[in-house]
């Protein structure tokens, strides 16, 4: 077993035995594409999180028999060559709920209320010199009965929900599959579904949770942000491509909306020319939502547990 890109989970503050009782496990901190071939080539199981699998790099694998990817998305493995061969990929799902969520909140918190510039206002005397007992340099943003809008209503979807309802929040939700039994109770939790439409028009914080489709990729685009308040914030801890970063950057900068704060991009790591480097109030973190220490705690577990089910000739988590 080869494990070709461990760092991002597993950085040293946890432990692959787990995976070892089932045999040799390599370790690769990180694999270049150069060095995935020479690598991979003895492994019967490869486990990947952003290493690509395609036609060219299967091919030169005749042992492959199995590849865990280690996150929820999937795009990096070609899933029709690998099922042609008779490879089985796996992935893991559902794991960092409770961590990107908390993450959402994070961001639309700086976003309203910005913690970290009063800090360093107090931190730089200015409050020691102020006149009365109180101050602030930036709006003050109540989260209690705007409307947060949720593109996409899927499990992270709904725990945003959850938490944004507790705020007194009011909420509204896209789904693709808006006539989902599953959905029947929203009413009754205070949860309205909307059309894509009035999603962008009535959103106060818009966050997105959808998955990345030829329908989704940069629908956040000049068309649809000038449809949202001026007031209103975007939280992207989802995928990069669903933002049309240039866009983005120029409705921050003419006011079209209010601010961002982004998880992900459309190239990581960002080129130094990216523009919304460079946005006014633009929150940016390193794609970290997901990697809390309980979050990848229990990524192994779920890895270890797709390994077996596979040694078990019983996959569980098959993708292709």
């Amino acid at each position: 077993m080869v494990i070709l890109d461990g760092h991002t989970i597993n950085p040293g503050d946890l432990s692959w035995d787990p995976l070892k009782k089932f045999g040799e496990v390599v370790v690769y901190d990180r694999t270049g594409p150069q060095d995935v071939v020479e690598r991979a080539k003895n492994a019967d199981i490869i486990f990947t999180s952003k290493v690509v699998f395609n036609k060219k790099v299967i091919d030169q694998l005749p042992k492959l028999k199995y590849i865990s990817v280690m996150a929820t998305g999937y795009n990096v493995i070609d899933l029709k060559y690998t099922r042609e061969k008779n490879i089985v990929v796996t992935n893991v799902s559902n794991y960092s709920t409770p961590s990107v969520t908390q993450l959402v909140f994070a961001l639309i918190f700086e976003l309203a209320r910005h913690v970290g510039a009063h800090d360093q206002s107090v931190r730089k005397g200015e409050w020691g010199k102020s006149l009365d007992f109180c101050y602030w340099i930036t709006p003050q943003l109540d989260l209690y009965k705007k409307q947060m809008g949720i593109l996409g209503f899927g499990n992270i979807g709904k725990a945003v929900a959850e938490v944004a309802l507790a705020f007194g929040m009011q909420v509204l939700a896209y789904d693709v599959n808006a006539n989902d039994p599953r959905h029947d109770n929203l009413k009754k939790r205070g949860i309205k579904l909307v059309s894509i439409d009035e999603l962008f028009r009535q959103s106060d914080v818009l966050t997105l949770h959808c998955p990345l489709t030829d329908e989704t990729r940069e629908i956040i685009n000049s068309q649809n942000l000038s449809k949202m308040k001026r007031s209103a914030l975007l939280i992207n801890t989802g995928r990069g491509p669903l933002v049309h970063e240039a866009d983005l950057a120029k409705a921050l900068s003419s006011g079209i909306i209010a601010g961002a704060g982004l998880d992900v991009l459309q190239a990581e790591p960002p080129d130094a020319n990216n523009p919304l480097l460079s946005a006014p109030n633009c929150i940016l973190t390193p794609h970290i939502a997901w990697a809390s220490l309980d979050a990848r705690s229990l990524l192994i577990e779920m890895l270890v547990d797709n390994l077996a089910a596979f040694l078990n000739n019983k996959p569980l988590s098959v993708v292709n």
